[in-house]
């Protein structure tokens, strides 16, 4: 409304299927492949740490969805959000939301007491629907010490933007933390897993165009060990608009990984990083 609104009143509507996408719904739409399916079912079911990342309307919401079919059914997990968008396919889910402040200024519960209070309540997974702020330092502390495998979403343009990200908000909950603590902080809570990336493409469709491991950073270190698993190599756009390119296997295999998922006894196929 005015004056936020100047030219006049103004209303956005975001509208949600009823009948959520699965993962074998991505894969038919040609939004992954079926061997980066495969992989992410493992990485999940191994409780790897899991950063999805893309910009506004990319699909990151929809991809978390996906991901959580392939968490354990007898796992129990706590979701945090500022806007109710996931609808998680594991059973023993419990939803939480934050609670903006009253007309007299008071009674709001932020991102960052969400956190605090889930962490109370003994999930075995934290997944918060999007990190904006100083959450993003609570967030991490879960994924290192006792919930592994805990997820969320970040806004941003590639993966090494989203450490970057990441970063800066880690800075916001404190900021005595100089670079290399926080760093370490970051290295340490996604050592072993993956950041996501997802695009929404000029042609409209959205596809999963990065998938990234986190190394552990190695002592006296100062950027944090990444290695690039599958990318999609945009080619060009045909006489129709439309956006062409392929998925591409890195060939290399993710080494702390594979010790999570041998150690958890799920299916690891060197296969998969070499087939595309």
């Amino acid at each position: 409304m005015p004056p936020l609104a100047p030219d006049g009143p103004a209303l956005n509507l975001r509208m949600f299927k009823e009948d959520l996408m699965g993962m074998g719904d991505l894969e038919r739409a040609g939004a992954l492949t079926p061997a980066m399916s495969d992989f992410l079912r493992s990485a999940v079911a191994a409780r790897c740490p899991i950063v999805i990342s893309g910009g506004t309307g990319s699909g990151k919401t929809t991809l978390l969805n996906a991901l959580s079919e392939f968490i354990p059914a007898g796992e129990r997990v706590i979701t945090l959000e500022d806007t109710p968008e996931l609808r998680l396919r594991t059973p023993h889910t419990e939803r939480m939301q934050t609670r903006e402040a009253n007309v007299e200024g008071e009674g709001a519960v932020g991102m960052r007491e969400l956190v605090a209070i889930a962490l109370r309540r003994r999930p075995d997974r934290i997944i918060v629907g999007e990190c904006r702020g100083a959450e993003a330092y609570d967030m991490l502390q879960a994924m290192q010490t006792d919930h592994p495998g805990s997820m969320t979403t970040v806004h941003a343009n590639d993966p090494g933007n989203a450490i970057s990200r990441l970063r800066t908000m880690v800075g916001y909950a404190d900021g005595d933390l100089n670079r290399e603590v926080i760093m370490q902080q970051i290295a340490e809570s996604l050592s072993g897993g993956l950041i996501v990336h997802v695009e929404r493409l000029q042609d409209g469709n959205r596809r999963v165009t990065s998938i990234v491991a986190v190394d552990p950073l190695p002592e006296g270190g100062a950027v944090i060990p990444r290695a690039e698993l599958f990318a999609y190599d945009v080619a060009g756009v045909d006489d129709h608009g439309w956006v062409v390119g392929a998925w591409r296997a890195c060939g290399i295999q993710p080494q702390h990984i594979k010790e999570r998922m041998v150690a958890a006894g799920v299916w690891y196929d060197p296969a998969w990083f070499f087939a595309e």
